[in-house]
């Protein structure tokens, strides 16, 4: 039997800044110019616009901050305010905001972040988290990193199988007018990168950028009687978290990413061998191909093996984060990754995947805490 929800809400149009380094911009003046995109790109005036979800932005958090942006916006919403599940939050919102409607506590939503950390201050990426690190665990490549040190030791995975993750990447945001770095990367580039926290080397760690995003979510039937030019459907979302720090965990190697995908998938009516393409969260590159293992895309230590040889590169079995990803297009968190997924359903990536079959995106946070899955499709 088809979910209720299956196809119910739909991505009526996507919007975004110009990502890197934005002197001068604000998180609140870039999410003004990422909304304002978004409404056009649905056909859409902002006066029909009822909810208003924010990721808060990182490196500034502020109270109320979802009353700022209601206001800078001009909007008066019924349903609003700052989410926070890290990087996580952006799929997150968006399930909120088709809940919201489902249940006619909005009509149209408004779904958007945006940022200034390479402009502005880095201080929540700079700064040590927790009294670990005075014993030397310090910053977030360090617990990304000891993941990876334990998927190595566990599975035999290799430096040179996360660097197929970032030769792909960088090659899908080469092709990216809009992308932040341009630049192809061979596997001898990453191997010659230098190490950031070992085995995690520059090549395998995301872009910190400037930069806004926003989706507009409505009914499939509002969006028909607006006339909404290309509507993407939502066919299904899930979320999973891990309640403790990486310290404590009992396996590093499995997260919270295969309940996530189990309810999207359920509730989208599909399995991983229906997926044409992936947009996966690529912090770093060992959560893409943890997130490929707990989605069920390949088995549990067979990630590295899965992404050899062009396998998720346009051409190969699953193609990943065809516009470059938060290592090549945007440092952003994750809302580029669902944008890339609706260009991909309607056929407008510059590195389009052939085909007809579901597009899922997944969205992470924290050091692998929170995950939130996507899947979006005619």
């Amino acid at each position: 039997m088809a979910h209720s929800m299956r196809g119910a809400a739909v991505i009526a149009g996507i919007g975004q800044t110009a990502h890197g380094k934005l002197p001068g911009r604000t998180p609140l003046s870039m999410t003004v110019e990422a909304v304002r995109s978004a409404l056009r790109d649905a056909g859409v005036e902002k006066d029909a616009v009822d909810g208003v979800f924010c990721k808060y932005p990182t490196s500034t958090f502020a109270s109320m901050y979802g009353q700022q942006v209601a206001e800078a916006l001009g909007m008066r919403p019924r349903v609003g305010g700052v989410w926070d599940q890290g990087g996580a939050t952006n799929i997150s919102m968006i399930s909120f905001a088709a809940m919201c409607i489902e249940n006619g506590q909005c009509e149209v939503a408004i779904v958007t972040t945006a940022d200034n950390p390479r402009t502005g201050t880095r201080q929540a990426y700079e700064r040590a988290w927790g009294d670990d690190a005075a014993y030397g665990w310090f910053s977030t490549p360090a617990g990304y990193a000891m993941i990876a040190q334990r998927h190595m030791a566990q599975y035999g995975t290799t430096s040179e199988q996360l660097g197929a993750i970032a030769v792909a990447c960088a090659r899908h945001g080469a092709a990216n007018p809009l992308a932040a770095k341009r630049t192809p990367l061979t596997l001898q580039d990453h191997q010659a990168s230098e190490w950031v926290v070992e085995p995690l080397r520059r090549a395998d760690c995301c872009l910190i950028s400037d930069g806004g995003a926003a989706v507009v979510v409505m009914s499939a039937r509002r969006a028909a009687e607006l006339g909404v030019a290309d509507p993407v459907p939502i066919l299904g979302f899930g979320q999973g978290q891990e309640s403790w720090e990486v310290a404590l965990r009992p396996d590093l190697t499995t997260t919270a990413a295969s309940a996530s995908a189990q309810t999207a998938f359920t509730m989208a009516g599909v399995t991983p061998s229906d997926i044409r393409v992936a947009q996966l969260y690529d912090c770093f590159t060992i959560t893409p191909l943890m997130i490929l293992e707990d989605y069920g895309f390949c088995k549990k230590g067979q990630g590295g093996a899965f992404v050899e040889n062009g396998n998720i590169e346009v051409g190969g079995q699953l193609p990943i984060n065809t516009s470059g990803g938060l290592l090549a297009e945007t440092g952003m968190p994750g809302m580029q990754l669902v944008i890339e997924g609706v260009r991909q359903v309607r056929g407008t990536s510059t590195s389009q995947v052939p085909g007809d079959g579901p597009c899922v995106v997944a969205n992470q946070g924290g050091v692998m805490h929170t995950h939130s899955t996507l899947v979006l499709g005619r």
